[in-house]
């Protein structure tokens, strides 16, 4: 294949729909309760919703939307935190889109930003080190968010900024890592895991090998999964081959774009730049053992929460707002009290709905839904 299209070819994906179809029919254990199917990556959840997927499975097959947004997973006490350092005067903050309007307890970003803050939306770290070039005068902070997928780049812009001498660039690092968030949904008693969509993206980096416990400890299947149509309901497939088996290995649909050992490049700038937090918040989850990064002691002076007074504040969601269940896959996104009420992209009061990787956000988006029944 070499056009996006064919990934889309409704004719395949038929044919991959009968075999799901016909396959689900050999699965005993799920005559009687559907399988869970948690698709890790927020890539994954807009896909499915975007393509109307979910409504071409089988009921035997019941999709879990894991918690792979970083945006959404993103702690009230953490937006806090940037809206703390944007209000310095002398401060030009950046960050990517998504994060602009993660509300906060007071405000959000972009409510700061039309209150006279220089808050600036940038596509890559290299964009915040051009400004803090451009700027000599102010502090440029740029707002490191995502998993491994992103953390490469991170790491080589704050080596770059230390290579030329720059000493206006600051990095807020709120970086976090795919392995532990999946171990503890897997030590979660809120729910049982049949099987894995494994992120496409952030294997792409870390390769295959770290999901191995998934398989060796919890006896669980994953498949590495691409984000076109085809790719999904292919990996599905091949979660499924491996349920009516009795099998749990780590497969990788996805060759395509992930190589088996990752990116070897992109690792060592990891190691080289970042350590493990001994834990971090997450937004509905609570706190995971060392599922953040942050800087080494080496690269201290670019780090914003070192070199800025930020409250670092845990603070709670509003009690209405149910995202933490709706990450754990406990909730559907419409079976929240405020969905498609209170909470709307437009005026988002839980973060899964403000990114369009967010559970909500895509199913208010492409779910057909019935205003009269919300």
């Amino acid at each position: 294949m070499k056009f996006v299209d064919e990934f889309r070819d409704p004719e395949m994906a038929r044919a991959l729909l009968d075999k799901i179809h016909a396959i689900v029919a050999e699965i005993p254990k799920c005559q009687d309760k559907p399988l869970q199917i948690m698709e890790v990556c927020g890539g994954h959840t807009h896909s499915i919703f975007r393509y109307g997927l979910e409504a071409l499975l089988p009921k035997q097959i019941e999709l879990v939307h894991g918690p792979g947004c970083p945006v959404c997973v993103l702690p009230m006490g953490r937006v806090d935190d940037c809206v703390a350092i944007a209000e310095q005067t002398d401060v030009i903050f950046t960050t990517f889109g998504d994060a602009m309007r993660v509300p906060g307890s007071r405000k959000s970003l972009q409510q700061a930003k039309a209150e006279g803050c220089d808050v600036r939306m940038v596509y890559s770290p290299m964009d915040a080190l051009q400004l803090a070039r451009q700027h000599p005068d102010k502090r440029v902070v740029f707002f490191g968010l995502g998993f491994e997928t992103t953390m490469p780049s991170t790491a080589l812009t704050l080596l770059q900024a230390e290579k030329e001498g720059i000493d206006n660039f600051y990095l807020f690092c709120n970086h976090i890592t795919i392995i532990p968030t999946i171990k503890a949904i897997l030590d979660s008693p809120d729910m049982y895991i049949d099987g894995f969509l494994g992120p496409g993206h952030v294997s792409m980096v870390i390769g295959q090998a770290p999901y191995e416990f998934i398989s060796s400890q919890y006896n669980r299947p994953l498949v590495v999964a691409g984000f076109e149509p085809l790719d999904v309901l292919q990996s599905l497939y091949m979660l499924l081959l491996q349920i009516r088996d009795g099998e749990a290995r780590i497969e990788n649909q996805y060759k395509r774009i992930v190589p088996e050992g990752g990116n070897s490049q992109a690792l060592q700038a990891l190691a080289q730049v970042f350590e493990l937090r001994e834990f971090f918040e997450w937004r509905g989850l609570g706190s995971i053992d060392h599922s953040g990064v942050q800087l080494r002691q080496a690269y201290a002076r670019y780090d914003a929460e070192k070199q800025f007074v930020v409250p670092n504040l845990k603070i709670a969601d509003p009690k209405s707002c149910q995202c933490g269940e709706v990450l754990k896959g406990v909730l559907k996104p419409w079976e929240c009290k405020v969905f498609g009420k209170q909470c709307t992209p437009e005026v988002p009061l839980g973060a899964l709905m403000v990114s369009t990787e967010g559970a909500c956000s895509a199913y208010y988006s492409y779910g057909k839904i019935d205003a009269a029944n919300i």
